[in-house]
């Protein structure tokens, strides 16, 4: 198991790029925000599919570090999106990730996407990480 400080502290050096801030992690959960400036938009002032996919596979990344360790060659194997509504493009994006089915070689989780402060999701993602040996 990793702390949210240990896998801020991974991502500051193996993913700079990362804009997303953990809010939360552990028991086979995690929720992240990322804040949404104007690289995030598209056009009509809403929040870009590729942004929503990203944080939601970061999200998920972020509950497997906390609940098996930092393994930095975990990855996604696969990741599914439904877009279920137009998200605000004034407002942060909050991802709430739960693992469904933690094996040995594989990770099945769920995200849910949120505008924050709205309880509607705006997009829900399943996802399959592959993990090492470790």
């Amino acid at each position: 198991m990793a702390s949210s400080y240990e896998i801020s502290e991974f991502l500051k050096i193996h993913f700079p790029q990362a804009t997303f801030i953990i809010e939360a992690v552990g028991n086979q959960q995690a929720t992240v925000r990322q804040p949404i400036g104007p690289n995030e938009l598209r056009p009509g002032n809403t929040v870009s599919g590729p942004t929503l996919m990203g944080l939601a596979d970061c999200a998920l990344y972020v509950a497997i570090l906390g609940e098996i360790g930092i393994v930095a060659l975990a990855v996604t194997t696969s990741l599914t999106i439904n877009f279920m509504r137009r998200p605000d493009g004034s407002k942060d994006i909050v991802a709430k990730c739960s693992l469904l089915k933690t094996g040995k070689s594989l990770i099945v989780g769920e995200v849910s996407l949120y505008s924050q402060g709205d309880d509607r999701p705006v997009a829900h993602v399943v996802a399959t990480y592959a993990i090492p040996p470790h």
